[in-house]
This record gives C-alpha cells, sequence and structure tokens, in this order.
C-alpha cells in the first residue's frame, strides 16, 4: 500500500483496449495526447483463452496477445519518458512468456532496470481433477451439471483473479504489470487501491473502483462508440478512449483527453453501465459486491461525468471460473443472391443444398441446421419489416454436429449453386467452408482458498 503521506488527491487511469483486436491507436494516443499515471489495456474474452491455449501447445513459447507486445515496442521510450504505469491482462495462458518478451523490448530499446512484473497462478487447466479430487465439483453456474460430464471435452480454465495481485506487484515498484485471466475492472481498481492506500475491505471505495473499471473495460463504448444516438458523436475516427480522474473518497470523474472524438455525457456513460449487467444490486467481482443502483451521475462539464455514491458489500468466498470445452463442430458458407425475387431464389438455394446431401447419404436435423437471409431483417426478427423484394439477399446457411466428416461434406455442395441453382447466385469468393470445432463457455465457482498466486518481478 502507498503510505498515507504519499497520496494522491487525483490520478489518471485510461484504458485503451477493449478487446483482444482492438485498435492500437488506443494506447498509442492515450500516451501521446494528455496526462496520464495509468494506462490498462483488456485484451481478453472467454473464447480468447481456449485460443491462446491452443496456441501453446502448439508453439509452448506463444499463449499470450502478442498485440500487446507490438504496442510496446512502439511506445515503451515514451512509456518510461513520462512515468506512466502500464497494466495488462495480455499474458492470457502464458503470463511469464509475455513478461520475457516485455524484457525483449525492453532490452531492444536500450531500457535497463525496468520492472515488469508476471501475475500467475490463474490458469488452473492441469489442476481440475485435483480441484475435484477436493470436493470441488465446478458445477455449471447456468445448467447445474457438474463438470465430470465433459471433463474430457475441456481446452483451457482459467479463474478470474482480482485486484490484489496487481496491488502487490505495484508496491514492488514494477512499472509493466502482465497477468493472466485478471478481471477486466480489476485492471482499473488495482491502481487506485495502491494510490490512494484504501484497504481490501473498504467496500464502498472498492465498490466505486469497480464501477470505474466496468465502464472503462470496453474502451471507447463509453465515450460514444457503439451508441444507439450515433449521429450525435462527433468525430468518430479520433474517438477519445476514456479517462478516469479518480479521488481518495472513491468519487471520480470519467473523461477523455481534449480534442478527441467521441463524447462522454450521461447517454453514453449509463450505456456503458447496463452493457452485461446482470443483478444491479449485486454486480460480483473477485474483491467486492458493488451495487449499481446506488450510483449517482453528474455531467460537470463537456465530456466530464462524475460518478459518486456508490456503496460496495463484502466479497463472496469464490473465484469465477471460466472453462471452455469442445462441443462438436460447425461449419457455415455464404452465397450473394441477386435480382428478382432474391428472397424465394435464395431459399431455393438453402432446400436444394440439403435435398443434395440427403440423395449422397448426408442428413441433419433440424435443430443443426441455420439458414439466414441477410437483407430481410434478420439481425432484428420480428422487431423489423421484412423487405417485400429487395434487389440482393445474402444467403447464410450452416450446420453443426458431433463429427466433423458430415460437415466436410457439407461444405462441398455451396459452390455448385453459381452453376446448377437459379440465377443470380455469386458472391463465393471466401472458399468452400470447413468444418471449425465450436468451443462453448462453461461458467463456474471455486472456494478462493484452492488458488494459489504467484507475483514475479523481473527486470531489464
Amino acid at each position: 500500500m502507498t503510505p498515507q503521506s504519499d497520496k494522491k488527491d487525483t490520478v489518471l487511469v485510461a484504458n485503451g483496449q477493449g478487446f483482444w483486436g482492438d485498435s492500437i491507436l488506443g494506447p498509442v494516443r492515450l500516451v501521446r495526447e494528455g496526462p496520464l499515471d495509468y494506462l490498462t489495456l483488456d485484451y481478453l474474452a472467454e473464447v480468447t483463452m481456449s485460443i491462446l491455449q491452443k496456441q501453446k501447445l502448439r508453439r509452448p513459447e506463444t499463449g499470450y496477445a502478442t498485440d500487446f507486445v507490438v504496442m510496446l515496442d512502439r511506445l515503451l521510450p515514451e512509456i518510461v519518458e513520462k512515468g506512466v504505469k502500464v497494466i495488462a491482462n495480455a499474458g492470457g495462458v502464458n503470463p511469464m512468456a509475455c513478461a520475457k518478451a516485455c524484457i525483449d523490448i525492453a532490452k531492444k530499446h536500450g531500457i535497463s532496470d525496468l520492472a515488469i512484473a508476471c501475475i500467475e497462478g490463474d490458469d488452473v487447466l492441469e489442476r481440475l481433477d485435483g480441484l475435484m479430487a477436493e470436493g470441488e465439483e465446478l458445477r455449471n453456474m447456468d445448467s447445474g451439471e457438474p463438470l465430470s460430464t465433459i471433463r474430457d471435452r475441456i481446452s483451457s480454465a482459467n479463474v478470474y483473479l482480482g485486484a490484489g495481485p496487481i496491488v502487490d506487484a505495484l508496491a514492488q515498484g514494477a512499472q509493466i504489470v502482465v497477468g493472466g485471466r485478471i478481471s477486466d475492472p480489476s485492471l482499473v481498481m488495482a491502481p487506485l487501491i495502491h494510490e490512494f492506500g484504501w484497504s481490501m475491505d473498504d467496500w464502498d471505495r472498492l465498490a466505486s473502483a469497480t464501477v470505474a473499471g466496468h465502464i472503462l473495460e470496453c474502451g471507447a463504448q463509453c465515450t460514444g462508440g457503439n451508441f444507439a444516438d450515433w449521429r450525435r458523436i462527433p468525430d468518430l475516427a479520433r474517438i477519445g478512449y476514456p479517462v478516469v480522474e479518480a479521488h481518495p473518497d472513491g468519487s471520480f470523474v470519467i473523461t477523455k483527453h481534449d480534442g478527441t472524438g467521441g463524447a462522454v455525457d450521461l447517454e453514453t456513460v449509463t450505456s456503458q453501465l447496463v452493457y452485461e449487467m446482470g443483478d444491479p444490486k449485486r454486480y460480483i467481482g473477485p474483491d467486492v459486491v458493488a451495487d449499481f443502483t446506488t450510483i449517482q451521475l453528474e455531467q460537470v462539464g463537456k465530456d466530464r461525468v462524475r460518478v459518486s455514491g456508490v456503496r460496495g458489500e463484502p466479497a463472496t468466498d469464490t473465484f469465477k471460473i471460466s472453462i471452455s470445452w469442445e462441443n462438436g463442430y460447425k461449419a457455415i458458407g455464404q452465397l450473394t443472391v441477386a435480382g428478382p425475387d432474391a428472397i424465394e431464389k435464395a431459399r431455393l438455394c438453402a432446400n436444394v443444398v440439403f435435398e443434395r446431401l440427403a440423395l449422397d447419404g448426408v442428413q441433419f436435423a433440424p435443430e443443426q441446421i441455420t439458414v439466414e437471409l441477410l437483407g430481410t431483417g434478420v439481425c432484428h426478427a420480428g422487431i423489423t419489416q421484412m423487405p417485400v423484394d429487395p434487389p440482393e439477399v445474402v444467403l447464410r446457411v450452416g450446420v453443426r454436429g458431433p463429427d466433423a466428416a458430415p460437415l466436410e461434406r457439407f461444405g462441398r455442395e455451396i459452390v455448385p449453386l453459381v452453376t446448377s441453382g437459379p440465377p443470380g447466385v455469386t458472391g463465393f469468393a471466401g472458399g468452400r467452408p470447413r468444418a471449425q470445432e465450436v468451443i462453448d463457455y462453461w461458467p463456474a465457482l471455486v472456494k478462493k482458498g484452492r488458488i494459489d498466486v504467484r507475483t514475479t518481478v523481473l527486470r531489464s
């Protein structure tokens, strides 16, 4: 913890990545276009963990978000010069390899004695049998099924860690902190706990920090990105990524750097607050349970929204685990059907595919088949009115099942429609659809005492 005499009045924390694949301009512009104390970067979604685990199985030195290392290569000299501290869950399923890659970047730029912390312990894939032997059934939080029903098909298992290990890393002087499946809000919570010296049972302040992290976790989604009233959002090309101006009492202001695009107002912030919302009175994180119904929002200036009044309750005695498992295969093909009667022709194309497959002894049950006509309102089925005769539609047809072979056979019947189907069939440029693994999500809980977290500080 930061000593009482070293407390700051304001700490500036920004988030420059909402997911792996977000624009590199987020962190670049945050570092270059305004003041900053901490830069956080959130790379991990649930399916990302299984992808990274497969990468690591093929090449043991991989398994982390390489975009993070690319970003550091571009920005590290400026980060060091300005004293910005960086916190990321880019480590995926191989945080130590990610940290060592960061060390290599520091050496490349001639930066010595840079402290880079690696947080490990969230990856419990190899511990699942032991945890179940100790009495952890790891039941699916939605269905109640025990994990034993899919044990042989699991591809990744990672605990959502909290802010504590990051706080420890910062206390050890780390300027770069890399972890695995650290929960999204915890990336923002940790620097506030560290800088303001909050205790880990100061529930109201921890809850407020959770709200700050939740608002920031999707990057520009709280500054006008993905916003319903999009016409009033200025200069999306230069949208500013969010910055929190946090204070010791737990209140904070959501803003962005001056001169950037986008908007920060009550509507854009509220839109993000209700994103992925379950019970608003019990928003459960690893460190605290936040009551979102106590949040007070106030517009205090242009692109400045003050958040205060957040109340919290003690944390639960469990961590959530993100488990990915292999649940069969899928194959999806796509064609454009143009000209008069496009809808009727597209439906005929789909019927022809499955009739021809049946002629060759390959059949799919109705629940294994998906047929969509993009351009007819399928994205908002039942809400929008279907056009009578659009000039073209996109036929998207897919199948799924436990075995890959029938799906591969399905893929061979899409392109023949170009010459043996109705007129106007085009747009097949993506190659023959192939069977792909279906990765499903299995959420479970594990007692916190079962999880051992390790923080290691490396130096360049």
